[in-house]
């Protein structure tokens, strides 16, 4: 559970040494909506972990730590990894760099009474990147931190939260129909009856895009022509209570239409006959309008467009052989720095993947040249989609 937060660390540190960036050079907090929305969540942990000591409820304090680090590394980092890749160092890249700084130093002191030994591990290591001592010396010598109330923001936390279910709906979708996430889908259709949340979530859209490899996003409050919610009984409960009269209820909250299932879920209670039912006691199930191939939870549903074409299968290929390409890179002993250069041959529809995406192989590979040769020696094998490929990496050599 703790490695993911240390990791994280290595991660900035990582970068920090490439681009020769520390805190001490001065920080600077951009307008990034994925860094402000961390920030927020920072400041959030920390007034709820401060409540919940006061009150001496240290059980749900540990699991809020966690969820934290989950956000930080398998949400913001991999969010904004990009951000990082960059060879320029930019405001955006300060940014993000500031960014992860604040929140690791932040979440030393947090995690100070939890995991003491790592936190002041952390905190001393933090403070090596401005190649200074720590002042104070530990991090048990810090003020435990207050929350800065000013950059709260409730509303992006709950859009990040909804961003993040459409995106776990829609990993969920393409295993659903066994499309790798490598192939690119024509369109993702969002779908919620709130028009607000739909504008705030269409800000983080660039996240979407990338996360489930889809074209074009579109948002929807029309929920019905999407999703049918339906009422069952909730039988080991109900069973108690009603014993035979069962039978007589069951049919009437199964016909429950959607104005009754908005009601019963706004007031929390309905009654039927005389008999009041609550939540526990009656089930909203939602299911896929037919010919829609929908899913969705109680926060938010998704349609996404799964029909493929020649184009989309070679828009898949290109990142198939991205990935192979970092593999060999890495097994060359690479730095994720170094330029490279590459030579291939393959399958014919692999080499009009690489023609048509070749600005985007360069691109994720830092390749200087990417060039088709027939007479390549030394060649790595590979497979893709069962046709051949073959390629070597050779770091790129520059002469002043």
């Amino acid at each position: 559970a703790l490695l993911p937060w240390y990791n994280a660390f290595s991660f900035l540190k990582t970068y920090a040494e490439i681009d020769d960036w520390s805190p001490d050079k001065g920080d600077h907090l951009g307008d990034n909506v994925l860094d402000r929305w961390i920030l927020s969540r920072l400041q959030t942990l920390k007034r709820d972990v401060a409540r919940e000591m006061d009150a001496y409820r240290l059980y749900n304090v540990v699991p809020a730590l966690f969820e934290f680090i989950e956000e930080l590394t398998n949400w913001y980092i991999r969010l904004n990894r990009n951000r990082f890749w960059g060879e320029d160092i930019t405001a955006d890249k300060i940014a993000a760099y500031s960014t992860l700084y604040a929140a690791l130093r932040e979440l030393s002191l947090v995690m100070a009474p939890f995991a003491p030994f790592l936190a002041d591990h952390l905190y001393r290591e933090l403070a090596s990147l401005g190649r200074r001592k720590p002042r104070p010396e530990s991090v048990h010598l810090c003020d435990y931190p207050d929350p800065e109330e000013n950059l709260i923001e409730p509303g992006l936390e709950r859009a990040v939260t909804r961003m993040q279910q459409v995106i776990l709906l829609g990993r969920q979708k393409r295993e659903e129909v066994k499309i790798g996430l490598r192939t690119p889908l024509r369109e993702l259709v969002v779908v919620n009856r709130d028009a607000g949340l739909l504008e705030q979530i269409e800000r983080l859209e660039p996240y979407v895009r990338a996360e489930l490899n889809v074209l074009s996003v579109v948002y929807d409050t029309d929920e019905q022509r999407y999703i049918e919610r339906v009422a069952k009984p909730n039988f080991p409960v109900l069973g108690k209570r009603l014993g035979k009269r069962m039978r007589e209820f069951q049919p009437l909250i199964e016909a429950l239409s959607g104005a009754e299932i908005d009601a019963f879920q706004a007031d929390g209670a309905i009654e039927l006959k005389g008999e009041r039912f609550g939540p526990e006691e009656i089930r909203v199930l939602q299911q896929a309008q037919p010919g829609t191939g929908t899913v969705s939870n109680r926060l938010i549903g998704v349609a996404l467009d799964c029909r493929l074409d020649d184009s989309l299968v070679r828009g898949g290929y290109s990142r198939e052989i991205v990935n192979r390409v970092q593999r060999a890179r890495k097994d060359r002993g690479l730095i994720v720095t170094d330029r490279i250069v590459v030579r291939f041959d393959g399958d014919g529809e692999l080499l009009t993947a690489a023609g048509e995406h070749r600005d985007y192989i360069m691109r994720e590979t830092l390749c200087t040249t990417f060039e088709r040769d027939e007479f390549i020696d030394g060649a790595v094998e590979a497979e893709i989609d069962g046709r051949a490929f073959r390629f070597t990496v050779t770091k790129a050599v520059f002469h002043t």
